[in-house]
């Protein structure tokens, strides 16, 4: 069964596992934790990504944001990022959702399923009429997975889709 759960300490050796396994930056997705240890996850990134989610001790220029880890049963299969609003830069840029699905679980549908859960937890937290997201060009398998989502093409520029969901 798949579900998204919220970065949380119960889960902190496998949500470890997968962020140490996730690249730097791969198609756009970033992670700065890529090369952390398991005691500086548990000690400090972790807590700090839970704060992050309530709004708490934000670097400057940073929105409130929430990680959820995608879960097939057991096993973390991917991360998704949700930033409560925007702010000038991410309304230009990223936008409200960011993420990554691990190496071994991609083309199997997970990216799809897991973006429609995201998408159904911001509306609930999101005050916008649509969701921003925004895509790689040579990253066609991710724009599929938007669309898929409902989300429509707004604007381009030389390397990236900004795509849009309504309410």
């Amino acid at each position: 069964m798949l579900y998204l759960k919220e970065a949380n300490f119960e889960d902190v050796e496998k949500e470890f596992e997968f962020v140490k396994n996730t690249p730097k930056d791969e198609n756009g997705f970033t992670n700065p934790y890529f090369d952390c240890t398991k005691d500086d996850f548990k000690n400090d990134i972790l807590p700090r990504i839970i704060n992050y989610s309530k709004g708490v001790s934000l670097p400057d220029g940073f929105v409130p944001e929430t990680s959820y880890f995608l879960w097939d049963d057991e096993t973390i299969v991917g991360w998704f990022r949700l930033r409560h609003y925007l702010n000038d830069f991410l309304r230009n840029g990223a936008g409200h959702i960011g993420y990554g699905i691990g190496r071994a679980y991609r083309g199997k549908g997970y990216a799809t399923e897991g973006l429609r859960l995201t998408i159904e937890k911001a509306w609930d937290i999101i005050e916008e009429d649509e969701i921003y997201i925004s895509v790689h060009k040579d990253n066609p398998a991710s724009l599929k997975v938007q669309q898929k989502n409902g989300a429509f093409i707004h604007h381009e520029d030389d390397k990236e889709f900004y795509t849009r969901v309504k309410r």
